[in-house]
């Protein structure tokens, strides 16, 4: 017979493990062609997340805007660009972190006359459906034209010239886009420029009437309007009655900050309408200019609000008049929690007033008389106030002249309060939400 020997040689490396299955050949085309055919919704859910895992951070928003939704890639996208990324400050989103802060970029190097309009207009069908908060601390201001371009007209009067000059500091107005972001609940703003080193001009810092106008008519159109700050702006009088009137009618507002501004009694005067006739929560008017008649006009709003809990009146100048208005609408309030009154030049009939204010509500929780001149026997009528108190747990008297026995006692009495709230959480703590 005849014998054959069959010889068989083999890759001792081939494996077909290393051979790509067919759906991540597609996945890989799917990922390199995205830009110009995004299919994603059209894969199954574990093939979304293979696909989401590997696109590019440099795509543009036209493309992944209301397409991916996964909120790894925009946590990539987020902490590429930024290195502070607090996600608990945007609801625990990523994309809204993303587009809120993108949109707030845009509009602080945004200047008028100069930069594109489209810019803005064209992010807002991308950004829509996630901005719920604006913090813009910087509005820059049109470019002025350089002198020398300009032809020399001694026709012009000197009318005109204020008029062309105020024209140069006029602000981006808000208006168009406030109204097409139905879901913006918060508008913090600060009319100034950071950073102008050399360049410096106080009208850099002018916060207009044709700006306040402008802002006026977009809070009217911000529905959902939550919270609304405007500080650092030299916002006066008449720039706050503007305001107050188109915040009047706001069915959702619960905060207003317009601390660190010009307002005098006026102002104030408008706001405490404002307080009487919303549902605001908390009202911080912190260093401005505001007197005992303006204090007078707040203590009547306050005294008919059911709804207002804190109110921040630290450094103005509302004296023993506007301190003791305040007082006695504490004496039939029972919202209020938290009150600064600290740096106001106030002394002992508030001290006076306040004591029979402690001694009959029920729902203060926190007052400041710090850098104020309450005087030495200030202490003894406050302290026979709260013999009784059960609810006060924060009382600042720093640097109130206050006699340093009673000021013990009253912090001691104050500290009890604190751990009896302490331990009553520890015994019946709050029921978690389901």
């Amino acid at each position: 017979p005849v014998y054959t020997r069959r010889c068989l040689i083999e890759d001792p490396t081939w494996s077909l493990v290393t051979v790509p299955h067919l759906t991540e050949l597609c996945l890989q085309h799917i990922v390199h062609n995205f830009e110009n055919n995004p299919i994603l919704n059209y894969l199954l859910p574990e093939h979304q997340r293979k696909v989401v895992d590997r696109l590019p951070t440099s795509l543009p928003l036209t493309v992944t805007a209301n397409i991916v939704s996964h909120e790894d890639y925009w946590k990539r996208r987020c902490l590429e660009r930024w290195q502070v990324c607090e996600v608990s400050n945007y609801g625990d989103s990523w994309k809204r972190m993303y587009f809120e802060r993108h949109l707030e970029n845009i509009l602080k190097f945004l200047i008028p006359n100069t930069t594109d309009p489209k810019e803005v207009l064209d992010l807002i069908p991308l950004c829509k459906d996630y901005v719920r908060k604006l913090e813009i601390d910087q509005f820059l201001p049109p470019v002025r034209p350089d002198p020398k371009d300009e032809s020399n007209d001694l026709s012009d009067t000197e009318d005109d010239a204020d008029q062309l000059n105020e024209a140069y500091t006029h602000h981006y107005d808000l208006k168009d886009l406030v109204a097409a972001l139905p879901h913006l609940e918060e508008l913090h703003l600060t009319y100034t420029v950071k950073g102008c080193g050399m360049n410096f001009e106080w009208s850099l810092f002018n916060f207009t009437e044709q700006d306040c106008s402008n802002l006026a008519a977009a809070l009217k159109m911000c529905h959902n309007l939550k919270v609304f700050k405007l500080t650092q702006s030299q916002v006066d009088d008449e720039k706050t009655k503007l305001l107050v009137r188109s915040l009047l009618d706001h069915p959702y507002l619960l905060e207003v900050d317009l601390s660190h501004n010009l307002i005098k009694d006026h102002g104030a005067q408008a706001l405490g309408k404002l307080i009487s006739r919303s549902r605001l929560e908390i009202l911080n008017l912190c260093n401005n200019q505001i007197h005992h008649l303006g204090a007078q006009a707040l203590a009547h709003g306050l005294a008919e609000s059911s709804t207002l809990t804190s109110l921040n009146l630290r450094l103005n100048c509302v004296e023993d008049k506007g301190g003791e208005a305040i007082g006695r609408a504490l004496l039939t309030n029972s919202s209020l929690k938290s009150l600064h009154l600290g740096s106001n030049n106030l002394s002992e009939p508030t001290a006076a007033v306040f004591s029979q204010v402690l001694a009959q509500n029920t729902t203060l929780t926190s007052i400041n008389f710090s850098c104020n001149r309450l005087g030495l026997d200030a202490g003894k009528k406050l302290l026979e106030g709260l013999k009784n108190n059960k609810t006060l747990t924060e009382f600042d008297l720093r640097q109130s002249e206050v006699e340093q026995e009673p000021d013990f006692l009253i912090h001691r009495i104050v500290w009890a309060n604190r751990e009896a709230v302490r331990l009553a959480s520890l015994q019946h703590p709050t029921a978690e939400p389901l």
